[in-house]
């Protein structure tokens, strides 16, 4: 009785898909497979997602404005222009696919800003118009080659000097001296006023709706650290007069900076919320909480950071410093922040660095440990000049490092429209082609050499075709403004 139910049961079950595969959802008989046959994509292993970034320094013409080989500043335009397009040509051909550049490093602009003069790194004169909106021509050529622009801003510094001898430059005419604490070393903006928030995020709200950046970003100077600031001017009058209902002079400090990154983070919420907020503290979290006032755990916490990118700059092993256990430990307080690693570039090969900066083994395995880590998707050198600097071949194990592509992880907020599969994938001799979904400007291609492995990432592009000379299986997904994907279409084989 039970065996012919069973066969009952299968009978019908053969004339629904029957009836199913004859349905108005059907393209018919003989029309092609929009999604040709091959395993399905939920079998698929992808590769993880990958930041891979240059912080590009502009304070002292540190990488930029340079000559193309860095070794002397650039003060003519067509110089800047050219050693900017070789550098970033040299990063996308190694693999990178996202810069920071430094637009704001001391109370000066790399663009024509209301609130601050123009850099004196552009032209050799603070506050001359270098007859080109340099920043535009930086996020084009950057655009150009598929690599995201992230806009560095220090939020509180104005000037350096090396002692209380000389003097610092005159202030723009937009900013209140009683705005501004001149330290022995540094000048800045005196982070307890909320009239000092407010112009961050004005500054913050004009460089964000005025360009089209993929990001804001923030380095670690925060309150100044005494031990490079020199004598500090006392704010503690201003604590007794502001700090109502603080026990320590300690805890109102970081207080004030919270509420400076809070608003940060909700303008650019409120104004572009595509653009992704990102901060790269230093290594040690309790220097940032203790020196810096910079109480990264709560900005992480509350949702204020999008990608935080602390600074490991420091050897695996190092006894006060430990690269391992700082990553552990900003893996474990990054929340829902994106964890992406700072790293030393600049230290390898130079003089009187520890022994394991001598040796490129040292990044291999700091990035294994990244790798491994379950929160970090990426990772970010410091700073360009040393990708070109190329010292004990550590630019050529970079470059093995990124030997495959990477596509870059969503971080911040949903913004574009959901990534749609694309259709019509096929493969004829060695061109891959496919029909790219609709509203989504990206297309991610992967091969397979084992169905059961990981795969690889062959292009990121913007085309619907690629020549593929490798045999195996290959797949394509979608993604949108957001770096948002779509699932994987079935794959197609090339003998």
């Amino acid at each position: 009785m039970m065996r012919r139910f069973s066969i009952y049961i299968s009978m019908l079950l053969y004339a629904a898909l029957i009836f199913n595969s004859c349905s108005k959802d059907s393209d018919g008989p003989g029309t092609p497979d929009p999604d040709p046959p091959g395993p399905e994509p939920s079998t698929l292993t992808l590769p993880k997602k990958e930041m891979r970034g240059a912080w590009i320094a502009t304070v002292w013409a540190l990488d930029w404005p340079r000559t193309s080989d860095f070794a002397n500043t650039a003060y003519d335009a067509a110089v800047q222009k050219k050693s900017y397009t070789d550098m970033l040509d040299n990063l996308k051909s190694l693999g990178f696919n996202s810069v920071f550049v430094q637009v704001r490093g001391m109370g000066d602009a790399f663009y024509n800003s209301a609130y601050e003069p123009w850099s004196g790194n552009i032209t050799g004169t603070r506050g001359k118009d270098p007859g080109y909106d340099v920043l535009k021509f930086m996020i084009d050529e950057t655009h150009a080659r598929g690599i995201e622009f992230h806009a560095w801003i220090n939020p509180y510094r104005i000037a350096t000097r090396a002692a209380s001898g000389t003097a610092y430059p005159a202030l723009h005419s937009a900013v209140k001296p009683e705005w501004v604490v001149d330290h022995e070393k540094i000048q800045i903006y005196n982070p307890a006023l909320p009239e000092v928030r407010q112009r961050l995020a004005d500054i913050v709200k004009d460089l964000i709706t005025k360009y089209d950046v993929d990001g804001l970003h923030m380095d670690d100077y925060f309150y100044p650290d005494p031990s490079s600031a020199g004598t500090m001017v006392s704010d503690q009058p201003l604590y007794e007069t502001m700090g109502t209902g603080f026990s320590t002079i300690q805890a109102w400090r970081r207080d004030n900076v919270d509420k400076a990154i809070e608003l940060i983070h909700s303008t650019v919420v409120a104004n572009k919320p595509q653009v992704v907020f990102s901060i790269s503290p230093a290594a040690s979290k309790t220097y940032n909480f203790n020196t810096l006032y910079a109480d990264l755990e709560k900005w992480c916490k509350q949702g204020w950071v999008d990608i935080l990118i602390p600074q490991l700059y420091q050897e695996i092993g190092n006894s006060s410093n430990d690269f391992q256990l700082n990553l552990s430990t900003w893996a474990q307080f990054s929340f829902s922040a994106k964890l992406v690693i700072g790293h030393a570039l600049y230290r390898f090969g130079a003089a009187g660095n520890p022994a394991a900066f001598q040796s490129t083994q040292e990044l291999v395995r700091q990035f294994d440990m990244t790798k491994r880590n379950a929160k970090a998707v990426g990772s970010v050198m410091y700073s360009a000049r040393d990708v070109y600097a190329n010292r004990i071949g550590v630019t050529d194990k970079l470059a093995e490092l990124y030997s495959h592509k990477a596509v870059m992880p969503f971080a911040g907020r949903e913004v574009a429209a959901p990534a749609a599969v694309p259709g019509n994938v096929k493969i004829n001799g060695n061109e891959l082609s496919w029909t790219a979904a609709s509203g989504n400007v990206r297309s991610v291609v992967y091969h397979f050499s084992d169905l059961k492995a990981v795969g690889k990432v062959v292009a990121v592009t913007t085309d619907s075709k690629l020549n593929v000379t490798e045999s195996g299986h290959y797949c394509v997904t979608s993604l949108n403004l957001d770096n948002l994907e779509s699932k994987p279409t079935n794959t197609v084989e090339k003998k």
